[in-house]
């Protein structure tokens, strides 16, 4: 099967892919295109795919740049040197060939491009990381690589929805808290029970950064089984771990 790679034209003529699962290698909860080397697939497999993404990017795999993300607002500057296990949830660069790489099954994928500069940004946002500033930190960072936010264009990719993000009242209060204009993505749910819009979030923090241009896929991973993976579905079901999907940018 070929791979199934979702792309964006404000992101043109960037090369860039949200990938799905569809095409690669993994089997049983992991069937297709696992791409986490943290999860408990086969590490030649998880490999395989992402050779088989590098291979669509028109790159080699050891050229793949990734962070080892922790939900955090850290942004690494990638240059042609390879850096392994760096800490951080997002990547920026201005160097051609190196794909920025991340991982995400549920939280927001986002590529950054401003293509007249030459810089392009990839970031894992999950709630704590929107919250805590990593849209920000990135395009701040690819501001230092020479970027201008104003012609910065970014695309959230498959993300869980609103309709299937249910969270409880202390998440509502730490949002709230922390950031009182996102009380307005959340919607009431049953009983004490919310439900959060993350895209919707990730959007407005990203047009409050001052960026050119933001969209949305409009592609969930919780309701769509067939195409993403997604963490909260696999605990609902009690299964064991979860898949990877992987998203990358390049000059």
């Amino acid at each position: 099967m070929n791979l199934e790679i979702i792309t964006h034209g404000s992101l043109a003529p960037v090369r860039h892919g949200f990938f799905t699962r569809r095409g690669g290698e993994s089997t049983g909860v992991f069937a297709g295109l696992n791409g986490g080397l943290g999860s408990s697939d086969r590490k030649e497999t998880v490999t395989a795919n992402r050779a088989k993404l590098a291979e669509a990017m028109d790159a080699e795999p050891g050229d793949l740049r990734t962070v080892h993300q922790t939900h955090s607002a850290d942004v690494a500057i990638m240059d042609v040197a390879p850096v392994d296990r760096t800490r951080a949830d997002a990547m920026v660069t201005a160097t051609p060939g190196p794909p920025l790489m991340i991982l995400t099954a549920d939280c927001q994928p986002i590529l950054f491009a401003d293509a007249a500069a030459g810089v392009v940004g990839a970031a894992h946002a999950g709630w704590k990381g929107a919250l805590g500033g990593v849209i920000e930190a990135t395009v701040e960072a690819m501001e230092d690589l020479g970027a201008r936010r104003e012609n910065i264009n970014a695309v959230i990719g498959p993300s869980i929805s609103q309709r299937n993000y249910e969270v409880g009242p202390e998440f509502f209060e730490a949002f709230r808290d922390g950031d009182p204009e996102s009380v307005h993505h959340f919607a009431n749910g049953e009983g004490d029970r919310f439900l959060f819009d993350l895209p919707g979030y990730g959007l407005s923090r990203l047009r409050r950064a001052g960026v050119g241009d933001a969209h949305w896929t409009g592609h969930c991973t919780y309701a769509d089984e067939d195409s993403f993976y997604s963490h909260r579905r696999a605990v609902h079901r009690g299964e064991a771990d979860y898949g990877r999907l992987m998203s990358a940018i390049r000059l």
